[in-house]
């Protein structure tokens, strides 16, 4: 019998510990209608084949004439820029060696995106090219630890913008500096499974970080949409955003887990069609 209440009041209380550790932000954020029931252009309306490439003003341009919600990600230069780039390094996009945080902003400049004459931007040439007219879900890429800096340069150019925007990161110094230094705007979780990544990684996909943070969002990878962490932030209540959809088979099967809708390499009538009809 004591055995058994022991066993029992150990259950009792992993399972509370994890609830405590997962459990999302309690706040309803007013923007969290920017995101709710929205299709989400990932890294802008790009198409490499009709030569607008990712994470280009050309395709910022696209997604904002279309009234599309655009995801972005920004990086810090080794001279304090903050530019508007995904990978952690230049060869796929640019084919060069190299990583931004390496170069200034100067040498990125001569750089071109997938073979176009389209350059990286800098935070600021997107928040022009969009002036407002759609909301931006900003991912910030940290590297080294330079979360603080990266937050702080980005801050400086956002401060001055009129339009909307919501902050999302892997990284939980990014939002334990949003939820410091700016508690007013929407931060969010991105989470993904990662097994063959160390402990850090292998954490990453079980959203124990939100004990920090307390996120507003769960910007999560739709392929581990049933994950049981996934599930118990939802059922916490958790908004959460899927990424990404690339077909509507895709949406069909797995868009049933999320609210949010981070798409890439579709027809835009696809996701909102999908839209309609859920919600």
């Amino acid at each position: 019998m004591v055995l058994a209440i022991i066993l029992i009041s150990a259950v009792v209380f992993i399972a509370a510990l994890i609830v405590f550790l997962v459990f999302p932000g309690t706040r309803r954020h007013r923007d969290r209608k920017l995101m709710e029931g929205r299709a989400i252009a990932h890294r802008g309306l790009h198409n490499a084949a009709e030569g607008v490439p990712e994470n280009s003003l050309g395709a910022f341009r696209r997604a904002a004439d279309a009234g599309l919600m655009i995801e972005n990600d920004v990086h810090l230069t080794a001279d304090a820029n903050v530019i508007v780039f995904h990978d952690d390094t230049l060869k796929r996009m640019c084919g060069v060696d190299g990583r931004p945080e390496d170069m200034t902003l100067e040498e990125l400049k001569k750089l071109r995106l997938g073979g176009t004459d389209e350059t990286i931007p800098t935070l600021k040439e997107c928040l022009d090219e969009v002036a407002g007219r759609v909301p931006l879900l900003i991912e910030f890429k940290v590297s080294g630890g330079n979360s603080a800096a990266l937050c702080e340069a980005a801050e400086k150019v956002l401060s001055d913008y009129e339009g909307d925007y919501v902050v999302q990161s892997f990284y939980p110094g990014v939002l334990s500096w949003y939820k410091k230094n700016r508690p007013d705007r929407m931060r969010g979780q991105l989470s993904t499974v990662i097994i063959n990544g160390g402990i850090a990684r292998l954490l990453l996909g079980t959203l124990i970080s939100n004990v920090a943070t307390r996120p507003d969002f769960i910007s999560y990878d739709l392929r581990f949409g049933g994950s049981f962490f996934r599930r118990l932030s939802g059922l916490l209540g958790g908004f959460q955003a899927g990424w990404t959809f690339r077909s509507e088979e895709e949406l069909k099967s797995k868009g049933r887990h999320f609210s949010a809708f981070i798409f890439e390499n579709m027809p835009p009538e696809t996701v909102e069609k999908y839209i309609k009809e859920r919600f």
